[in-house]
């Protein structure tokens, strides 16, 4: 990770509960004691490093829509043209390759299974591959978020 100590507090700070508000990352500089331009400079960063993907909202999908794991066994020299092909969706949250036969993996959540059930045709129809579904039955919740820094503030709320 970053030794900026602005980036470990920020991540620290809020990897869980971004504020809910008109202007996020002005509360989330007063909430550290810095601008907004510091914390969108280090979220930048963070970002061309690597070290981010993305910032955003994970819905509880059943009160979103419909969401489900799909996996497809791809031949090593078509995987970034088949994974190209996936990420036009914007329903896919995630697509990345494994170490299996299954060996490219994403998410897709739409309003509902019909939609997906759509969108799972497409991909098999446009890439002549039949997606494995694996539709969740069980919800688990797990924590994530990893500590940074000694001490912790709560989020705001």
């Amino acid at each position: 990770m970053t030794a900026n100590p602005l980036a470990r507090r920020l991540i620290d700070r809020f990897q869980h509960g971004l504020p809910l508000c008109a202007e996020p990352y002005r509360a989330m500089a007063e909430a550290l004691g810095c601008t907004q331009a510091q914390v969108l400079d280090c979220l930048q960063s963070l970002h061309q490093a690597g070290a981010l993907s993305r910032i955003g909202p994970v819905f509880e999908h059943t009160r979103a829509g419909a969401s489900t794991l799909a996996a497809l066994a791809v031949p090593e020299d078509r995987l970034h043209q088949v994974a190209s092909r996936i990420s036009q969706y914007p329903e896919v949250n995630h697509n990345y390759a494994r170490e299996h036969r299954y060996n490219l993996w994403f998410v897709l959540t739409g309003p509902n299974r019909a939609h997906l059930d759509t969108i799972l045709q497409e991909l098999e129809h446009d890439t002549g591959l039949t997606p494995l579904d694996l539709p969740m039955l069980t919800a688990y919740r797990i924590d994530l978020g990893f500590a940074l820094e000694t001490s912790h503030a709560k989020p705001l709320e």
